[in-house]
């Protein structure tokens, strides 16, 4: 299984940006999706997942500016960012957590980052 991140790139404060990140490969299933961020100093952290439309996460930071969605059909998960601030700037990884055909375990497979920037 692999992910295609992409989406990232500069932009203004208050402005917005949407990532996709696909997930390609044969023989499996997609439980949860989301995307990570890390800032240059900070740690890791959660910014949203989705398991189905009505089941969805977000850090406090984000909520009300970001929705994140998926298209089964595409195996993508989607994150649509407004209102960015500079604080957003991060690089942002997509995840997956994936189970193959006639297995129970689930294994999270990662995308490369994508580095979004926003000026202030």
């Amino acid at each position: 299984v692999q992910l295609q991140a992409s989406g990232g790139g500069l932009v203004q404060a208050g402005g917005s940006l949407r990532l996709s990140c696909a997930a390609s490969g044969s023989g499996f299933s997609i439980n949860t999706m989301g995307w990570y961020r890390q800032a240059p100093g900070k740690q890791r952290e959660l910014v949203a997942r989705i398991i189905s439309t009505t089941n969805t996460a977000y850090v406090d930071s984000v909520k009300g500016r970001f929705t994140i969605s998926r298209d089964n059909a595409k195996n993508t998960v989607y994150l649509q960012m407004n209102s960015l601030k500079p604080e957003d700037t991060a690089v942002y990884f997509c995840y997956a957590g994936v189970t193959k055909v006639g297995s129970y375990a689930v294994t999270v497979y990662w995308g490369q980052g994508t580095l979004v920037t926003v000026s202030s």
